[in-house]
């Protein structure tokens, strides 16, 4: 009989080929969350994370339920943000934190080895310990631009993104905050080779097509 892969391992792998990771609400007004994460994926997204600030943890634990399906049908990687308690309840592969959250320790207390774990990045000091941190599969800088989907955090520029370039040994990071087309080409003159996008998918007329030039060109 085939041994069956290790659940960490295939993340692990599917991380590591990653390059376009997409945050997204529960698209209540719009009702087309289902019909949103097909079209992301189809269009090349590697992670979808949801991220609404404004839902309780039920309708959260609700909309994630439908991303994991969707991520499931397509054999993409999804995330969940901040809640250890709803990345367990929904199987998570991915569970991103910020600095201010659970430790690298807490979390895989609570979640175990298999999940692929990340952590958001403001400063060279932090990408030091983000890289220095064995726990931790990615780290994400940012924001590169000021973005509303961060509202009152200053942007840090490009520089730490190319800082992390250089000191990101074999750890895969994230540029995130403001990132679009327009913009994509100076951040990969940085050395940065993923992305992070929020409006430049979820707000385009065709998910599947803006996320297939993003894809495109971060293969380029």
């Amino acid at each position: 009989m085939a041994q069956t892969e290790n659940p960490g391992t295939r993340r692990r792998a599917a991380l590591q080929d990653a390059r376009l990771y997409v945050c997204v609400t529960a698209r209540r007004e719009r009702g087309d969350l289902r019909q949103f994460l097909h079209a992301a994926y189809e269009g090349g997204v590697d992670i979808i994370q949801l991220r609404d600030k404004s839902l309780e943890a039920a309708a959260e634990i609700e909309a994630i339920e439908v991303l994991a399906e969707v991520a499931r049908e397509h054999g993409k990687l999804f995330a969940v943000n901040d809640r250890a308690d709803v990345a367990l309840l929904t199987g998570a592969d991915v569970f991103h934190v910020g600095q201010g959250d659970l430790t690298t320790a807490q979390a895989r207390t609570v979640l175990g080895p298999d999940v692929v774990l990340g952590r958001s990045c403001h400063s060279t000091a932090q990408v030091d310990a983000a890289v220095a941190d064995d726990g931790l599969d990615y780290f994400c800088t940012g924001p590169v631009w000021e973005t509303p989907t961060k509202p009152g955090r200053p942007a840090v520029g490009l520089e730490l993104a190319e800082y992390a370039a250089q000191h990101a040994q074999h750890k895969p990071f994230f540029a995130i905050g403001g990132v679009d087309a327009a913009r994509l080409p100076a951040v990969l003159a940085t050395g940065a080779s993923r992305i992070v996008v929020v409006r430049a998918v979820t707000e385009a007329d065709d998910a599947a097509a803006a996320a297939r030039a993003l894809r495109e060109a971060l293969r380029a």
